[in-house]
């Protein structure tokens, strides 16, 4: 049985309705109140496994109000279930503001474990890349989501995205500004439902496939993209060199290489061996 006063975050299924703990079937049956971000979406998982408990919507327009409506069930004894339309509560997703409350108020909150989009899609990409950053939802609008892309384009390990159908497009062709025409990109779109798909390729083959297939454009879909190449350890980032410059105007070359070494955090050697560069090129004494 659910213990008293405790919110269970519960996560259902991404798609396919059989994706479901029992666990989780057990919780939602016996729970008090289920707390679910669209009533009607809930309906379907609750008609195919005969879960008959009350369902009230928390969702992200109402998720501070109806917050205060659960910890009033929680200090009467209630037990709560959150739940969301797939997928697990607070990743992309409402609930995470209702966690804050209850977890402020002092009541127990209990994990159970289920279905998440990307590391669904992350398992059948073949990606070997042992690291990962999980994103979500890029801004909607162009330049906002570029800037975006921008300050991620250096990160090493993959990165994964939601986007929407109406999206997908302006994503790719943003992608494709940012990161240049060869980047990789795994495509998994509608997950564990009929029309599954998993491609990949370039960021240039995934625009030319999307746009030549509009099919392809429809549904949810989870964006890997790889990872930048590492760079050679023995090269001096862009701000390192512009330091050791400015440096090497007022000072002679062996103080300025020291001082940019403790500025920057950078190899001694490398800045060196540019300045020596550097010294011959611009600096002559």
């Amino acid at each position: 049985m659910p213990s008293k006063s405790t919110l269970y975050v519960v996560a259902t299924p991404i798609g396919n309705l059989n994706d479901i703990s029992l666990r989780a079937l057990d919780i939602l049956t016996k729970v008090d109140v289920v707390a679910a971000e669209h009533i009607q979406v809930s309906g379907h998982l609750f008609a195919a496994h005969a879960i008959s408990s009350k369902l009230i919507s928390l969702h992200q327009h109402n998720e501070t109000v109806v917050s205060n409506k659960i910890l009033a069930l929680l200090n009467s004894g209630k037990s709560v279930a959150l739940i969301t339309d797939a997928g697990t509560p607070g990743i992309s997703d409402p609930g995470a503001i209702l966690v804050q409350y209850v977890r402020a108020q002092g009541y127990s909150i209990i994990p159970i474990p289920g279905a998440n989009a990307a590391i669904c899609a992350l398992s059948a990409s073949g990606i070997t890349n042992p690291h990962f950053l999980f994103y979500g939802f890029l801004p909607a609008k162009t330049g906002l989501r570029k800037r975006a892309l921008i300050e991620l384009k250096p990160q090493l390990c993959t990165l994964i995205f939601y986007e929407a159908p109406h999206r997908i497009l302006e994503c790719i062709i943003d992608m494709l500004d940012v990161f240049g025409p060869q980047r990789e990109l795994t495509v998994a779109r509608e997950l564990t439902k009929l029309f599954e798909t998993i491609h990949r390729g370039t960021l240039y083959e995934i625009h030319s496939w999307l746009q030549e297939d509009i099919n392809q454009q429809k549904g949810e879909f989870v964006l890997l993209l790889s990872g930048a190449e590492p760079t050679d350890k023995s090269e001096v980032s862009e701000q390192a060199e512009r330091t050791l410059k400015c440096l090497l105007i007022e000072l002679p070359l062996k103080q300025s290489v020291k001082l940019a070494a403790e500025i920057t955090g950078e190899s001694k050697n490398s800045l060196y061996q540019l300045a020596l560069k550097l010294k011959n090129v611009r600096y002559p004494e």
